[in-house]
């Protein structure tokens, strides 16, 4: 009887080197991916997102004109993958760091180093965020949006905790004290250098506790840290 093995063998061998081979390409195109999109991030950070050309941005991350259409079919697409990727990271990353951590104070200055120590490594994606959301259309807006919104009901829940342990009695706006933290994390781009300024996670304990006395007062602060 003649044994097909060796021909199995090859088979198997074969598969082997395709599934490498799909892999490593996939990798490739997720490594250019993440390289133009941090190029493009740039550029839109210095020059606004109206003025910053496909071309401008293929030039930026070394790549052709027709290398760059072949990641994205236009410019808002582009910009959608920054904003999209950015919230989703926030998001993800500070869910995973909220893991096991129960008292409400404690789950804000988790939240307020989280958001702060992500955009001080990316500074130019907060200033891109910060300013670029309506230049986005359509289904594209509408995504970024809901992430967006994800990521905030997360936050202003962690306020809602504060506030509901330490402040039950007080009349506060809960939707204006949580965008009030945004607007002073989100202020860091203007002002902030991560190589010459303080540690950030020393800036953002300072953030917690101008927010936390600003929001509970004096003496509630002081009880709940």
């Amino acid at each position: 009887m003649i044994s097909n093995k060796p021909e199995r063998v090859f088979e198997s061998i074969e598969a082997d080197h395709d599934t490498r081979r799909s892999t490593d390409s996939r990798e490739s195109f997720d490594d250019r991916l993440n390289h133009i999109l941090e190029a493009a991030t740039g550029v839109i950070a210095r020059v606004g997102y109206e003025r910053a050309s496909m071309r401008a941005v293929a030039k930026a991350a070394g790549v052709s004109l027709a290398g760059m259409y072949h990641y994205f079919d236009s410019k808002e697409r582009m910009l959608f993958l920054i904003q999209f990727r950015t919230f989703n990271a926030l998001l993800n990353n500070l869910k995973e760091k909220l893991q096991g951590v129960g008292e409400p104070v404690e789950q804000l200055r988790v939240m307020i180093r989280s958001h702060l120590g992500y955009f001080a490594a990316n500074m130019a994606a907060l200033k891109v965020c910060s300013h670029e959301l309506d230049s986005l259309t359509g289904g594209a807006y509408d995504e970024t949006r809901r992430v967006r919104l994800d990521y905030y009901n997360v936050c202003r829940s962690i306020v809602d905790r504060v506030l509901d342990a330490h402040a039950r009695g007080r009349t506060i706006d809960r939707h204006v004290a949580t965008m009030s933290m945004f607007g002073m994390l989100n202020w860091l781009y203007r002002w902030y250098d991560p190589k010459r300024g303080r540690a950030p996670t020393a800036i953002a304990n300072q953030f917690a506790d101008q927010f936390l006395y600003g929001l509970l007062g004096k003496r509630e602060a002081e009880d709940a840290t």
